[in-house]
């Protein structure tokens, strides 16, 4: 499974709970799996919360509206990350919105299949209590980051932490395949592409790292840290 850096994934089997072999009955297996093409909403604001998702395979890009009709990225999810979770602590409906950014495949959990488990399984019930406290951490560590840091102490933050949690170690350095585009990580650190554009090769000239459209590679984490 991939992001095994997350914290949440190292004592929890997601792919049986989400996606259980079903005996080759094929029906229920459509109802718990589906693939949906590149740029299509998953669910929208204001749609019933009912379900919950897991990746595996493609991306996912969360977001929401302000009052303006401006679209918010909250978050670009990848295999093995669980989205729509909010449903649990909703009556109501969807307040953001999850949209794929290509070809995707998901399992799908019904709201009250999940509360059952959450009832009989404790291991569950830590995994999603620790995955919405996470995210809400990590959100309001966004709103700070708007209000009292650069738009360059904000991407190199971003990119050092992208390396971290979905890099691997390759001799001295770190390599995150699967890059995000130089417009995602505008998006996720409040900035402009023209503005994550020149950081990246500011730090490509200081040798700091290095990248392409597929990966990137960074060759001092220290430096990188200090921006």
């Amino acid at each position: 499974m991939a992001n095994q850096q997350l914290w949440y994934l190292e004592n929890i089997d997601l792919q049986n709970i989400f996606c259980p072999k079903k005996m080759g009955n094929t029906l229920a297996m459509e109802d718990t799996h589906f693939s949906i093409e590149p740029n299509q909403y998953v669910y929208l604001p204001d749609e019933p919360a009912q379900k919950i998702f897991l990746i595996t395979q493609g991306r996912v890009k969360i977001g929401t509206y302000d009052t303006s009709g401006k679209e918010v990225t909250k978050a670009i999810l990848s295999p093995g990350e669980v989205f729509g979770e909010l449903a649990l602590i909703s009556e109501g409906t969807r307040r953001d919105f999850a949209y794929s950014l290509e070809e995707t495949a998901l399992c799908v959990l019904e709201k009250e299949d999940l509360g059952q488990m959450l009832r009989e399984r404790n291991e569950v019930q830590i995994f999603f209590m620790r995955l919405i406290g996470d995210r809400t951490l990590k959100l309001e560590q966004r709103l700070e980051n708007l209000m009292f840091k650069t738009s360059r102490c904000r991407i190199t933050e971003f990119l050092h932490q992208l390396a971290e949690t979905r890099g691997r170690t390759v001799g001295y350095e770190r390599e995150v395949r699967d890059m995000l585009t130089h417009k995602e990580i505008a998006d996720l650190t409040g900035t402009s592409r023209q503005t994550v554009n020149t950081v990246l090769n500011d730090l490509r000239r200081q040798n700091i790292l290095t990248f392409n459209r597929k990966r990137m590679l960074v060759r001092d984490m220290g430096l990188l840290a200090r921006g």
